[in-house]
């Protein structure tokens, strides 16, 4: 219960611009399982089978048997790689929601200040928590999918080199 409490404390210091964060991270982090989940449990049968499938081909030296491979190849890398992109892409939002709450903390602050007519720290130092906090979880939103996304795109391309090597082409 006192986390809790602390989390909706922190959520109240940073604004309704954290929810956007917690969006943003929770939809990043379940794309980022799932592609941990295909890599180690999908990918691995779907691969087993592609390459029975070539080995039972009678040709595979012609030039449509070449073609045939090069599309499998191509299709499986493209199943690696789905969604990589994307948890790049919501790897790079999150600073970005991250600067809104800055932005928004600074509103606050001048309100503040218009309101009140004064520039007094005691007054402007929720705005000023208002505006860090946000930035803060933005970046370390970020960082947190940085590292995980990086190695889940060379996985990807590692992955789609070894089956093109498991498909030998004579």
């Amino acid at each position: 219960m006192e986390l809790l409490n602390l989390v909706k404390d922190f959520v109240d210091a940073g604004g309704p611009v954290l929810y956007a964060v917690a969006a943003v991270l929770f939809v990043m982090w379940t794309l980022i399982f799932e592609r941990l989940w295909y890599f180690s449990l999908v990918y691995p049968k779907d691969a087993r089978l592609l390459v029975a499938q070539w080995d039972a081909r009678q040709d595979t030296t012609s030039w449509n048997a070449h073609r045939i491979r090069q599309a499998w190849i191509s299709q499986m890398s493209e199943e690696l790689s789905s969604g990589v992109g994307f948890i790049k892409t919501l790897v790079a939002i999150c600073p970005m929601i991250g600067l809104l709450g800055t932005v928004t903390g600074m509103i606050t602050v001048f309100e503040v200040m218009a309101i009140s007519g004064t520039s007094d720290p005691r007054d402007m130092a929720a705005g000023i928590t208002q505006a860090t906090i946000p930035t803060m979880s933005g970046m370390v939103a970020a960082l947190s999918g940085l590292f995980v996304a990086s190695r889940l795109e060379f996985t990807a391309k590692i992955k789609a080199e070894q089956l093109a090597d498991n498909m030998p082409h004579h």
